[in-house]
């Protein structure tokens, strides 16, 4: 009779090891990539001179990026 409890006790710490194995303890989320942030300071000293490669206005001391380039002026000669 003590033989069929340690069996059955066997088996019901098998089976919930093998249930439990699979679970995640917290729920897997994908991670979305962070923005940059930049301090006042580092915003002013970063900022691209006149005709510098840039991608938008606020990059650029002027704040005008045309065709990738930082311009005085947004009438071109």
């Amino acid at each position: 009779m003590h033989w069929w409890k340690v069996m059955a006790a066997l088996l019901l710490c098998s089976l919930l090891l093998s249930q439990s194995h699979g679970v995640s303890l917290s729920p897997r989320q994908p991670r979305s990539p962070r923005q940059r942030r930049m301090t006042p300071f580092w915003r002013g000293v970063s900022l691209r001179p006149i005709g510098a490669s840039c991608r938008d206005n606020s990059e650029c001391l002027t704040m005008l990026c045309r065709k990738n380039r930082c311009l005085l002026s947004t009438a071109s000669a």
